[in-house]
């Protein structure tokens, strides 16, 4: 999802401690599809309590969420709304790999494949957002609804001054202007790679927008033409052009009108349309900002008597918001009866 610029941004590794006291804009469907797609049982089932609710993104919103407030980040969870007309025909094709994954982990003959095919079904139905809003809501932690892209609108939030940086594992915040962007937040901590028996620490990185583009000699205006190049959600970009040879080529020819004479853009959809688009997406000021005191009481009742949580694991967990103590993972079995 969305364009790749990890071959031209470089980003810097921070600890949790770096961003204590920050408010940081999370890119709420990034990572609720991550949580969908990684909280699986070894079958490649999700997660759900014994009246059947999905629980997989409960578990990774508590447990990321935890984690956050532990080490005095001030977390604001931003939802994406309507996407742009122009999105469609992404959207389609996605839905069209979720049906096809679908077909082959029916099919899959052992739990490695199995796994496999159910990373690339999850779905993110409403009624899952309106369970992690409740959740985040008994947690003190404020949410947004953005009227299009969420991190159009966390970015929007950010240039106001009411967010520091955005975290998100996709790219497309850079193009949409966002000067801090925050990647690894929702998976930090020791992490298997996949098909292997190795394990690895994943940090937090930071990048700095103005840093990278004084680097790279080029302005964020060429930053979105590179990305179009390489390809975004609402375009699949241009055949053969890599984050480097359209860097280069952006680097070369300068405006979006100059690069257009120099490829052959297939996409339905107009350059032009894009690139007004990340410099003038749809956002809205209709937003309020606070964090509370935790409902401890319902909070618990919440997640255990109806979600089917373990109490002494919550318990645990919610201790550890008032003490200093080390970022951890829990395992999943351990927040389950």
């Amino acid at each position: 999802m969305g364009v790749n610029l990890r071959d031209l941004i470089v980003a810097r590794e921070i600890k949790l401690k770096d961003i204590n006291n920050k408010k940081i804009g999370i890119d709420a469907y990034n990572w609720t599809y991550q949580f969908l797609s990684t909280i699986r049982l070894r079958t490649g089932e999700l997660l759900m309590d014994s009246n059947g609710n999905v629980t997989s993104h409960l578990i990774g919103i508590f447990n990321r969420t935890i984690n956050l407030l532990k080490n005095g980040i001030k977390p604001v969870y931003v939802w994406d709304g309507k996407p742009p007309e122009f999105k469609r025909k992404t959207l389609e094709a996605r839905e069209k790999v979720k049906l096809e994954a679908m077909k082959s982990f029916e099919g899959a003959k052992t739990d490695e494949e199995r796994m496999k095919y159910a990373q690339q079904t999850s779905r993110l139905t409403k009624d899952m957002i309106d369970e992690a809003n409740k959740l985040l809501e008994l947690m003190g932690v404020p949410h947004v609804m953005a009227p299009s892209e969420g991190e159009a609108q966390a970015v929007y939030m950010t240039k106001k001054g009411d967010l520091w940086a955005v975290a998100s594992q996709d790219w497309d915040s850079l193009l949409f202007g966002s000067r801090l962007l925050i990647r690894n937040l929702s998976i930090s901590g020791k992490r298997k790679i996949p098909r292997t028996r190795i394990y690895k620490m994943i940090n937090p990185e930071i990048i700095n927008l103005d840093d990278n583009l004084n680097r790279l000699g080029i302005t964020r205006e060429q930053l979105i033409i590179i990305g179009m190049l390489i390809g975004t959600d609402y375009c699949s970009g241009v055949k053969g052009y890599g984050p480097k040879k359209s860097f280069a080529l952006v680097k070369k020819e300068k405006t979006l009108d100059n690069v257009l004479k120099k490829v052959e853009w297939e996409c339905n959809v107009s350059p032009h349309k894009i690139y007004d688009w990340f410099l003038n997406p749809t956002t809205t000021d209709d937003y309020a900002l606070e964090w509370k005191e935790m409902d401890k009481e319902k909070l618990f009742k919440f997640l255990v008597d109806e979600h089917e949580f373990s109490q002494a694991r919550v318990e645990s967990q919610l201790s550890q918001i008032s003490e200093s103590s080390n970022n951890r993972q829990i395992g999943l079995g351990k927040f389950l009866k």
